[in-house]
């Protein structure tokens, strides 16, 4: 079973730093290359490019919440959450075709 992990390409979780503009500031966050693909899929669906995204998602987050601690694990949770929304809504759907 591990295998399937094991054999994933080295690719997919090479590191990848990009500068962003968050709330005025250029920044970099560092990613690994899967989470970045994920992150462009996802700002695409709200047709924005991927900075406004990042940017504007940090300030919603911050005016919710308040100041975030680690803003690059809470883009690795967005796509894990978006991945999970897309697996449930893929499921209602087989569901709902049988």
């Amino acid at each position: 079973m591990c295998h399937i992990f094991a054999s994933t390409d080295p690719a997919l979780f090479a590191p990848v730093t990009r500068s962003v503009r968050i709330a005025g500031v250029v920044t970099s966050i560092r990613l690994e290359a899967l989470f970045w693909s994920r992150l462009d899929e996802i700002a695409a669906s709200q047709q924005m490019p991927t900075g406004r995204f990042l940017s504007t998602l940090h300030d919603e987050v911050v005016e919710l919440r308040g100041e975030i601690g680690n803003f690059a694990s809470l883009l690795r949770v967005i796509c894990s959450r978006h991945a999970e929304a897309r697996a449930e809504a893929g499921d209602r759907r087989d569901s709902s075709a049988a």
